[in-house]
This record gives C-alpha cells, structure tokens and sequence, in this order.
C-alpha cells in the first residue's frame, strides 16, 4: 500500500466532531504587544488561523494531565486549516491522539484511556503519522539559554509561520507559541496557555487572564529542559 493511502486510511479513522460551544480563533490577532521598547525589535506570527483546544472543551476531563494533547490539537487545527481540509479531515479526540500511538507501536496498549502525559516526541508522531506532516524537535538543554535559540525560531516563523507546541520536564506545563518577538537581546514568545478551564467568553478574558500572553525568554524555568515540535507546512 502506498504511504498516501496510508495517511489517507489513517485519518478516515478520526471522526467528525461538535463541540458544545464555538472554540476561540483569530488569537493572534487579539494579542497586545508585550510591554517592550520598540527600538529594533521584530514580530512574527503563526500565519493562519488555528483554534483554541484546552482542558474539558469537549468534555473529557483532562485536568491536570491532558495539556499536550489539547496543544497538539490547536496544531491540527492550524495544519487543517493550511490545507483547507476542514471538511475532510478532522482534529482527534485525546482517545484518539492514544490510539494512534498505540497503532505505530510508540506505545503499550494500556495507553489508551489512561492519563499519561505526551511531549514533544508524541506531538511529532501523531502529526507525522495522521497528516503526512513532518517536524523538528528542538531541544534546549538546562544549561542552555532559551534566548540562544530565539533566531532560529525567528526564522521558522518567518519561513514556515506555524504553531509550535513547547514542553519541558521541571516546567511541565505544555504550551503553544504562536508568536515571537525580540531585537536580539530582548525577546518574548507569544504563549498559548492550554489550562483554561471552563468557557471562555471571550479572547479578551483570554488576555486578562493569562492564558494568552506575551512571556519574556527570562520568565522560563531555568532549570529545566524544553523540547519544542515545530510541524514543516507552508
């Protein structure tokens, strides 16, 4: 079987989904600008729209465990977006995301309703595999200073302006980046909280709250590493 009908037999396995309220979309445009001196600094974007995945949007409760996988899901969103497949292919459920894993044999079967967490590595197979999308991982060590890392993600966006799914281990917390800003010295990502809980009224709530914002490179936990999934579509 050649590998197209493969991803073509792979999504056809995710199926149709409602969700019980409108996700948010458009975020990045909603985004203030970080509180910087503009003298020299540069800003991109994830260009495309992408929708907003976080705990409980759909209903499962994922609280406490399921971030990577709503910020792969956001990723999705984007890439369907990209290809205007939106009525062909589908974003995957978190049972879903599991099943895949399980199928190409990353994991045990016991994965599938569990609550185990993914990073990066997973994000980067479950694209690969159900989309045909290839990605970078891009690994910061603890050693490491996120800042020294900031031109190459500088070019990806402008390149590539894509979503980006970040993880780490001391900083467990999975996030997305949408944006980047910096003059070199200075420099912000534009982060894509997942942690909501409940139903956002707005992407202004959003703001205010914190789950979309502007974080300076210094603001990152220093003692742990980050993995960042960087999905090659143009």
């Amino acid at each position: 079987m050649a590998q197209c009908d493969v991803v073509k037999d792979e999504v056809k396995a995710i199926t149709h989904k409602t969700y019980e309220y409108a996700l948010m979309h458009n975020i990045v445009n909603g985004a203030p600008a970080p509180n910087s001196s503009t003298d020299g600094f540069e800003t991109h974007f994830t260009r495309g729209d992408f929708l907003y995945f976080h705990y409980g949007c759909d209903g499962y409760r994922d609280h406490g465990w399921g971030c990577a996988y709503r910020t792969l899901q956001s990723m999705i969103s984007w890439i369907l977006y990209k290809r205007q497949w939106q009525t062909l292919l589908n974003v995957p459920s978190l049972t879903e995301i599991q099943q895949t894993l399980v199928r190409i044999e990353d994991k045990p079967k016991r994965f599938v309703g569990s609550r185990d967490w993914i990073g990066a590595l997973e994000v980067f197979y479950t694209v690969d595999t159900l989309y045909d999308v290839p990605c970078k991982i891009l690994h910061i060590t603890r050693s490491e200073d996120l800042n020294q890392h900031i031109p190459e993600l500088i070019k990806y966006f402008r390149d590539f302006g894509g979503f980006v799914m970040m993880g780490g281990d001391m900083d467990a917390a999975s996030k997305g980046i949408a944006g980047v800003h910096s003059n070199g010295k200075e420099s912000f990502l534009l982060i894509v909280d997942p942690h909501y809980s409940g139903i956002p009224s707005s992407i202004d709530e959003l703001i205010k709250k914190g789950y979309i914002r502007w974080q300076n490179t210094k603001e990152f936990v220093d003692s742990s590493f980050y993995n960042l999934c960087l999905p090659y579509l143009k």
